[in-house]
C-alpha cells in the first residue's frame, strides 16, 4: 500500500506527468513549424488547408451528393402553399426541418364557444395527396374551464388538402415558367 506522505505523492505525480509527456510526444500532436515556410495570411492558409482536405469537420459533412445542396422553406411548394392557405390563423408551432405546422386555437368571433386547431405534417416533398397528414381539432367550451376537444370529421380535411395541393401545383408551375426564362 502506498504511503500517504505528501512528498511521495508529489514525486509520484511528477513521474506520471513526465511519463505521459514522453509517451504522447511521438503522437504527432506537436509539430515544429518553420515560420519562413508558412504563409502569414490566415485566409490563404485556411483555403489551402480546405483544398488539401485538411479542414476540420464535425460529423461527416462531405457525404456523397450532399455538398452545396440546401433546401429552404421558400423553395418547397407544399410548405409555402400550406402557410398561405392557413395564413389567417395564428401559428403555434412551425418547424420546417421537422416537417410540421400547428396552428393555435382559432375562432371566427370572440363570443363563440367553439374554435378549431389545424396540424399539418409533411410526409414527403412531392406533390401527392399522401404527402400531407392533416388533422383538424374542434374545441367546444361551456364556460371557461369545461372544454371538449375532438378530432373534426367531415369534408374539411379533404377540402383543405385539395386546396393546398392545387396552390402548390400553381407555385410549382410558376417556378418552372420562371426557370425557363
Amino acid at each position: 500500500m502506498p504511503s500517504k506522505n505528501p512528498i511521495f505523492l508529489s514525486f509520484l505525480v511528477k513521474i506520471l506527468l513526465i511519463a505521459i509527456f514522453f509517451t504522447t510526444g511521438g503522437c504527432g500532436i506537436y509539430k515544429p513549424v518553420d515560420a519562413r515556410k508558412v504563409n502569414p495570411n490566415a485566409e490563404e492558409r485556411a483555403k489551402k488547408n480546405i483544398e488539401e482536405g485538411r479542414s476540420f469537420k464535425l460529423f461527416n459533412s462531405n457525404r456523397a451528393g450532399m455538398d452545396g445542396i440546401f433546401q429552404f422553406a421558400s423553395s418547397n411548394e407544399l410548405w409555402r402553399a400550406s402557410l398561405d392557405i392557413i395564413d389567417f390563423m395564428p401559428l403555434s408551432s412551425v418547424n420546417y426541418s421537422g416537417g410540421i405546422i400547428v396552428t393555435d386555437w382559432y375562432s371566427t368571433d370572440q363570443t363563440s364557444n367553439e374554435s378549431i386547431k389545424i396540424s399539418i405534417r409533411f410526409l414527403s416533398n412531392e406533390l401527392r395527396a399522401d404527402a400531407l397528414d392533416i388533422k383538424v381539432f374542434n374545441k367546444k367550451c361551456i364556460g371557461l374551464s369545461n372544454c371538449l376537444i375532438s378530432e373534426k370529421t367531415g369534408n374539411i380535411v379533404p377540402e383543405l388538402k385539395e386546396k393546398i395541393l392545387k396552390t402548390a401545383a400553381i407555385y410549382k408551375n410558376e417556378k418552372k415558367d420562371k426557370d425557363k426564362r
